[in-house]
């Protein structure tokens, strides 16, 4: 059996981004708005640290797209934990480490987040010897194929949300008939920042959660749809034998984010 975990959106950089305790801010902050990201940094890096101990060993990890979240010039740089892009990089490969795989394979994210003139992806990919990078990628793991890519569209409807994986299965099927693809068996994308999955005929479409968590300007102002914080794992015994989980985090109470006066 071969354990594979397949995360995503890490945003390293960003306040709201997954973030090792030395990178993380400081407790007791004066400032409100700080000291609210201080609390969330550690609630998120400990939960995740406690379900990433309790899956060891990982023989293979897929990191989806979107490790660093860039200079942030949409917001000014405002939002920027640090917005030196190598410093990024070292935050980033300090999570990734913690995870311990065996063999890594990294896909690209988005540009105006790691890089529009260049790939400080790959840069991350060399300091975590990773296996691979690449835009669009089908490795093996005991006979079962998967698809990973970053990008997905998303939808601002419940319903809507299955439908760009549905899209994305059929067009790899197209793909495939003709030559161009290997047929994948699991279906993987990103970049959304929600969990939905859809499955037909042996195959299994899923988009992953983040690893960034609530809080940023963007989603706060201009979404309104769910946000889903985890990864996804994989035990993999054959081609038609293999188990998975996605691991979300979830607020305590909806009562957290009333602001009481």
């Amino acid at each position: 059996m071969k354990r594979i975990l397949i995360i995503s959106d890490l945003h390293c950089g960003h306040r709201a981004g997954l973030t090792p305790p030395g990178w993380q801010y400081p407790e007791n902050d004066s400032d409100h708005e700080r000291e609210t990201f201080a609390r969330n940094q550690r609630i998120m890096w400990d939960w995740f640290t406690r379900k990433v101990d309790s899956l060891k060993p990982i023989d293979f990890l897929f990191i989806n797209g979107d490790s660093l979240d860039g200079k942030g010039e949409r917001s000014g740089g405002t939002e920027q934990l640090e917005a030196d892009r190598s410093k990024q990089v070292e935050i980033a490969a300090e999570a990734i480490k913690y995870i311990g795989a065996d063999k890594i394979v990294m896909l690209y994210g988005t540009s105006y987040h790691t890089g529009k003139e260049e790939d400080w992806e790959l840069v991350l990919s060399r300091m975590v010897n990773a296996e691979k990078i690449g835009g669009h990628e089908w490795p093996e793991v005991e006979g079962l194929v998967f698809d990973l890519k970053h990008h997905v569209s998303g939808s601002i409807i419940p319903h809507g949300r299955y439908t760009s994986i549905a899209r994305e299965d059929l067009w790899n099927a197209l793909w495939a008939e003709h030559n161009g693809q290997p047929r994948a068996d699991v279906i993987v994308r990103s970049h959304v920042h929600y969990f939905a999955y859809q499955g037909r005929d042996g195959h299994l479409g899923i988009i992953t959660p983040a690893l960034q968590g609530w809080g940023s300007k963007f989603g706060i102002r201009r979404c309104s749809g769910m946000v889903d914080i985890g990864f996804l794992s994989f035990d993999v015994n054959g081609k038609e034998d293999y188990s998975w989980w996605a691991h979300l985090l979830k607020p305590e109470s909806a009562s957290e984010m009333i602001l009481k006066l």
